[in-house]
């Protein structure tokens, strides 16, 4: 699997990332949804490096000229729902994708910390021969990732497949390198320490969809 860290040189990235961190910044749920999207924006700017593109002409007032577009055919998907924000900031400037949504969740029965990962509601188009872009905030022990692609995958076969996160651990990281192929991608705008005993992603910044859309029961 091929890894891009973004966060390693400097930018605004993590400005952004810096201020979903913070515990007081958090307690506004619309600039905290804002910061997670331009992350997606910046993220997209940076996988659209690896596209392909072919050339074309413009015709403007005053003449024509040759630039270039993106020809592959992209299908952002996310995984419901903290990935709603990420997903329109990826929206943003592949305006012109297919889009999809999972949702999956970690069951834990009879409240132990032990957990299998439910993989639902699926609202995705055809994928077959296109370049699949997964999208969730965070990556921590990886195995939704891994589900969901694999629910995924069940229904086509993608061109490309590039994951997307903002935050991972190394375990979650770890884990996708033994469940997936070589030529997969996987974009991170910021590696973290450890998961902790309950497998949340520490230092992290908790959970990203209650911090985006409020608490659930």
């Amino acid at each position: 699997m091929q890894i891009h860290y973004l966060s390693e040189a400097n930018s605004v990235l993590n400005h952004f990332l810096g201020q979903i961190r913070n515990i007081h910044v958090q307690k506004d749920s619309m600039r905290f949804r804002r910061n997670i999207e331009r992350i997606g924006e910046i993220m997209a700017y940076e996988l659209s490096k690896n596209l392909n593109y072919k050339p074309i002409e413009i015709q403007t007032p005053l003449g024509i000229k040759k630039t270039t577009q993106i020809e592959d055919q992209l299908v952002l998907c996310s995984i419901l729902r903290a990935g709603l924000p990420l997903h329109l900031g990826f929206l943003n400037y592949f305006d012109d994708s297919e889009n999809g949504f999972v949702s999956a969740y970690r069951y834990h029965k009879d409240d132990q910390d032990e957990f299998e990962i439910k993989v639902e509601y699926q609202a995705v188009p055809t994928i077959d021969n296109k370049n699949l872009l997964l999208i969730d905030p965070m990556l921590a022990t990886g195995q939704s990732m891994v589900a969901v692609l694999n629910k995924l995958i069940e229904k086509g076969k993608p061109k490309e497949i590039h994951i997307a996160v903002v935050i991972a651990a190394p375990e979650g990281i770890a884990y996708l390198e033994k469940q997936l192929p070589d030529h997969y991608h996987l974009w991170v705008a910021t590696l973290d320490e450890n998961l902790n005993h309950k497998n949340y992603i520490v230092p992290g910044l908790g959970d990203a969809g209650d911090l985006a859309y409020g608490n659930k029961l």
